[in-house]
């Protein structure tokens, strides 16, 4: 009888540990299950960019220099809006009210508001923004033409100024909710039903973390309930159903606490924590049943076939879960902060598989003896056959596979040159949700849902002439036409263009501020009369652009921007240079002997929204080049072959580069959730490469020669390579049940990159070796 081997001897002694195994693995879950329950979501958009981005510094001076800057739309249709009995302004006068009155609502603007400031103006219109033959009626229903109203008079909107979420009395979720439940009161009680929709980018972002926590809990419970039912029917035994999902449960656990402990949170692409947690571990524990049952049907006990796949899967494991780890780790080298974090929190979560099989599985293996042994699934004997019937297709044509393969990979992988990037937001949610239903109809009536700003340098005091400046500015602006994109698509341009200067203009069509001197004492008048919103027009920056007190205090004015949301990446990245360009080319940096003058700065939700998915995008092919090389690093020591460790990386690296192309060919956008599946799916595909060269290499150690140990592989691995690739993908399916558009794509596009690993493993890998190891 042979000594037992390294391996062996340290399988066994965890067996004869079990107890005491199971026993840390209780006190590790009881203490980990406070903290896990602590794990929070940062909803912070600008947490998305790097600290020293530079679209940052003007975001956040534009926060504190105005007070905020998060606006939300409330819109509804009225076609009585303007009636002459004045019935459609006090409606619109009473959802005003109530929306104020929301907490988190610094101000709201309306219509309404406009009407009242001209009622109570001495020798204002009598009948306020309704008098046709007065001025100031027609100047001020002008002004704020696409903000608080359409252009036909028939669609109302209510400018919701929300408090800056570091100060505000509720949290951002709080005041959305808050919005919405006052708008739908007052459409049952006003309107009759017809809808008061909400928009604005704070909307977007909050649904979409409202999704995102709804999807958290649904898709892991989910995911965890199809695996299990993939388990049962592969191998039709309730114990092995029970130990898989315990060995998951753990790690789940283990890893929130741990993410809680190094100040981690949940972010806007950390959905998928739990569904990818889930199948990494049923596929790890997939590895583990087929080779139990294989050496239980040998005739080994139950404690020697546990002994016999542990000495056999303990490296392979380790080296898989590694190899997940490093995939993950490549989101580190991106510039967007959730990216960065998430890769960590799921580095963490597969080197916690290792820790938690462990611990779990012996015990739980050997305790009792009811269903002890995996049961052959139904039809495990034509999988039997299509495994032998592909080794074989290989070992006679291995010429025609590799051409056919070849030419595969390049006629589809070539569609990557077509790929475009979504910029649009709202095409994260699904076409039937509020979020887009509102964006459509403020895009369509009120001239653009995209919300940004100018923020100019300004004087102390206000005067005509620097007034002047900031109308040719805006004049310049209004005139803006960009189209980058081929076809008959209209030109992008801005929808609404307004500052301090067109109240300026507007004021002066009534009497009361017609004849004051100047155009600070005319801010004034009208500070008086519009206060909240007046400040948001106008403000003082204390500090410099690195966030540092500063003894200079800069003034500046602000120029409020629109512009349709729904536009290509490139359209909306050039709209946003030729604004930056004609603004600094207006205001540009100088220098005299009080001091510098900062350029002009071009911000907001919009400018970084648009540039979120771009950032994503130029990160996402260097994410899986590091992936690559760091999984190839391994694959070399781990095999301690160069060959075998670039050989390994082929068949995994080449169906993601398909999907990639397919996309192109499809005509299908890249968004947040495509960005991310190159290095994660490199990560998870490789473990069955892993697991078949472990047992390759085997079997040559063993004596036998190189098309024996090949054709025993592909039975014994490939059919758990085939079930652990059918529970991954059944895992990563059920995101297709989100409410998140990016969530959808990363399960669809993951599930067909592991169904392009499972080819690529069963096929590319052993024509490889065969190539690769000489015929013995």
């Amino acid at each position: 009888m042979t000594s037992p081997t390294f391996a062996e001897r340290i399988s066994r002694q965890f067996i004869s540990w079990r107890w005491a195994l199971l026993a840390i693995a209780v006190v590790a879950a009881a203490a980990a299950y406070g903290p896990s329950r602590q794990l929070q979501f940062d909803r912070s958009i600008e947490n998305m960019f790097a600290p020293d981005d530079p679209l940052l510094a003007p975001y956040e001076k534009l926060k504190r220099t105005f007070g905020g800057n998060e606006i939300v739309l409330a819109v509804y249709r009225d076609k009585e809006l303007l009636h002459e009995d004045g019935r459609g302004l006090d409606r619109l006068e009473k959802i005003t009210a109530d929306l104020k009155e929301v907490p988190g609502v610094k101000d709201a603007l309306s219509l309404a508001d406009v009407h009242h400031v001209l009622l109570t103006t001495p020798f204002g219109p009598s009948d306020g923004i309704l008098d046709d033959n007065h001025a100031a009626a027609s100047k001020f229903l002008s002004l704020f033409e696409g903000y608080t109203h359409s252009a036909d008079h028939r669609t109302a909107a209510i400018v919701c100024m929300l408090e800056p979420e570091s100060t505000a009395e509720a949290s951002r979720r709080v005041t959305i909710d808050g919005l919405r439940h006052a708008s739908d009161v007052f459409s049952r009680d006003m309107l009759a039903g017809e809808p008061v929709m909400l928009a604005g980018e704070p909307v977007m972002v909050t649904d979409g973390f409202r999704y995102i926590e709804e999807d958290g809990n649904f898709l892991g419970w989910t995911s965890t309930a199809l695996l299990a039912l993939t388990i049962a029917l592969c191998f039709r035994s309730l114990r092995w159903v029970l130990i898989p999902l315990a060995v998951v449960q753990l790690t789940l656990l283990l890893t929130r606490a741990a993410l809680v402990l190094s100040g981690l949170h949940l972010s806007m692409v950390s959905t998928m924590l739990t569904a990818i947690v889930t199948v990494i571990g049923v596929a790890t524990m997939v590895h583990v049943i087929v080779r139990f049952r294989e050496a239980r049907q040998s005739g080994a006990s139950p404690r020697d076939a546990l002994a016999a796949t542990g000495a056999i899967l303990a490296g392979p494991i380790c080296w898989a879960c590694a190899t997940d780890a490093v995939g993950f780790s490549a989101l580190l080298v991106t510039d967007v902060g959730p990216v960065r974090d998430f890769g960590v929190m799921m580095a963490i979560g597969a080197l916690l598989v290792i820790l938690s099989v462990a611990l779990l599985v012996p015990p739980l293996v050997l305790w009792g003896r009811f269903d002890v042994d995996p049961q052959r699934a139904w039809g495990e004997g034509a999988l039997d056959r299509l495994l032998h019937g592909t080794f074989r297709l290989v070992e006679r044509k291995p010429k025609s596979v590799a051409a056919m393969t070849l030419l595969a990979a390049v006629a589809v992988g070539s569609g990557a040159h077509r790929l475009e990037v979504e910029s649009d937001f709202t095409k994260n949610f699904r076409s039937d949700s509020p979020v887009v239903q509102s964006y459509k109809l403020v895009e369509s009536e009120l001239g653009g849902a995209g919300v940004w700003d100018v923020i100019v340098p300004a004087p102390e005091y206000l005067n005509d002439a620097y007034l002047d400046r900031v109308r040719e500015l805006e004049n310049d602006l209004r005139a803006i036409e960009v189209n980058v994109d081929a076809g008959d698509e209209p030109p992008a341009k801005l929808g609404k263009v307004l500052s301090l200067a067109d109240v300026d203009a507007a004021s002066k069509s009534l009497s009361i501020t017609r004849l004051l001197p100047t155009a600070e004492l005319r801010a004034k008048v009208m500070q008086g009369k519009m206060p909240k919103f007046m400040q948001t027009l106008r403000g003082t920056d204390e500090k410099n652009n690195s966030g540092q007190s500063d003894n200079i205090r800069q003034h500046y004015l602000r120029i409020m921007l629109r512009s349709s949301e729904q536009q290509s990446s490139a359209t909306k990245t050039a709209l946003i240079e030729e604004v930056q360009r004609i603004s600094r080319q207006h205001f540009p940096a100088t220098t005299d002997d009080n001091g510098e003058t900062p350029a002009a700065e071009v911000t907001g939700f919009y400018v970084l929204l648009a540039n979120l998915i771009d950032s994503m995008i130029r990160d996402q092919w260097i994410t899986f080049a590091v992936a690559c090389l760091g999984i190839g690093l391994m694959m070399i020591v781990a095999t301690r072959s160069v060959s075998l460790g670039l050989a390994a990386l082929v068949p995994n690296a080449l169906p993601i580069v398909m999907v990639t192309g397919m996309m192109g060919w499809l005509d299908l956008k890249i968004n947040m959730g495509a960005a991310m599946i190159a290095a994660v799916s490199m990560g998870l595909s490789i473990d069955s490469s892993i697991h078949y060269l472990a047992d390759f290499r085997r079997r040559r150690r063993e004596g036998q020669s190189r098309d024996e140990a090949l054709a025993a592989a592909q039975q014994s691995v490939g059919r758990a390579i085939v079930f652990s690739t059918l529970a991954l993908i059944v895992g990563f399916a059920t995101l297709s049940s989100s409410q998140f558009v990016p969530t959808i794509y990363f399960g669809v596009l993951v599930s067909l990159s592991m169904l392009g690993g499972l080819i690529g493993n069963l096929i590319v890998l052993p024509l490889l070796l065969r190539m690769i190891v000489r015929a013995s």
